[in-house]
């Protein structure tokens, strides 16, 4: 089986994240820029970075694939954290055990317009399906986050379910689910558990 854990794309390098990209996994996810789609996320945990660390090598020891430290290949800085990892309560949502693949993407503020997510989604969706295709991948978002959810399309997942979002603040917000298959009845069940109940279901 393709180890994972380091993967080269056309001009990133998808990497398991070490513990000297943890000061710059921290900058992103605390740059109140990152979060305008969603103000209430951002990261105030002087601690958060080493936890993104530890959190990825536990899931890829679990399940073979986590989120990655997206590095460009010029110079092997850290500009983004994504990939697809299994969330601990996918699996305890889905009473098979199966869980699910969530699709993440958080870049550096100046880079993006690069297409950087799109490439490393692309990668992302090819290691989800090989490491166990019977996981089906969700990506999250916010509606009004237009560039997230043109990413999510350009990578061919496909609207499923919208509804209100109910973890935030903003109860005007409204939350998209995008998924790359059909959605089964056991994955139904579990989004609803997730509080996103049947009748946001969309087609």
């Amino acid at each position: 089986m393709r180890d994972w854990r380091h993967v080269r794309t056309a001009r990133l390098l998808l990497d398991l994240p070490e513990e000297r990209d943890a000061e710059a996994l921290l900058a992103i996810h605390a740059d109140p820029a990152s979060w305008r789609h969603f103000p209430s996320g951002v990261v105030t945990d002087p601690e958060a970075g080493r936890t993104m660390v530890r959190a990825s090598g536990r899931r890829f020891e679990r399940d073979g694939l986590a989120y990655w430290s997206v590095r460009e290949q010029v110079d092997g800085a850290v500009v983004g954290r994504g990939g697809c990892a299994v969330p601990d309560e996918a699996i305890e949502a889905d009473v098979t055990g199966r869980g699910w693949w969530n699709l993440y993407y958080r870049f550096d503020q100046r880079v993006l317009g690069r297409g950087y997510a799109t490439e490393m989604g692309t990668a992302a969706l090819e290691a989800a399906r090989a490491v166990a295709p019977h996981r089906p991948v969700l990506a999250y978002l916010v509606e009004h986050n237009v560039a997230s959810r043109r990413t999510a399309e350009r990578l061919g997942l496909r609207l499923v379910w919208r509804g209100p979002d109910t973890d935030n603040p903003d109860p005007d917000v409204v939350r998209l689910v995008f998924l790359d298959r059909e959605p089964d009845d056991v994955l139904v069940a579990a989004l609803a558990v997730e509080g996103m109940p049947p009748d946001g279901l969309v087609g």
